[in-house]
């Protein structure tokens, strides 16, 4: 089906993607799952680098690689505006490592991008 379109009130996309972050920092498996679409899609995208992994997709799938992988982030993610949307910026502000944006539609995240791309992170546009 066609993607559905993203949901353009900043306030409720932050209040959920504020609601992702406190899961992730909990370890609470179920309290991702109430935030995630259940078709998401969780893209990492790291350019040319070994990390470079393929997009996980489904709810428990990527609530479980977000437990396995993100949680040891999640206390240095802060809120942040990742072009016009709700994200996350990982690392201190001058150089941060990791930058993820999110699509929320229906209330819910329905995909999740993390950008490790020295290259990419230099040309997005982040206001903290």
């Amino acid at each position: 089906g066609a993607a559905p379109n993203p949901d353009a009130d900043l306030n409720q996309q932050r209040e959920i993607v504020d609601a992702f972050l406190a899961a992730s920092r909990a370890g609470d498996f179920d309290a991702l799952l109430a935030v995630l679409d259940p078709t998401v899609v969780f893209r990492f995208d790291a350019g040319t680098s070994p990390l470079a992994r393929p997009p996980i997709t489904g709810a428990p799938a990527v609530a479980r690689q977000l437990l396995a992988r993100g949680s040891r982030f999640a206390p240095q993610a802060r809120p942040a505006l990742v072009n016009g949307a709700a994200g996350v910026v990982v690392g201190p502000a001058h150089k941060p490592f990791a930058v993820v944006g999110f699509t929320v539609a229906g209330g819910r995240i329905v995909a999740i991008d993390v950008i490790t791309d020295p290259e990419k992170l230099r040309g997005l546009a982040v206001d903290e």
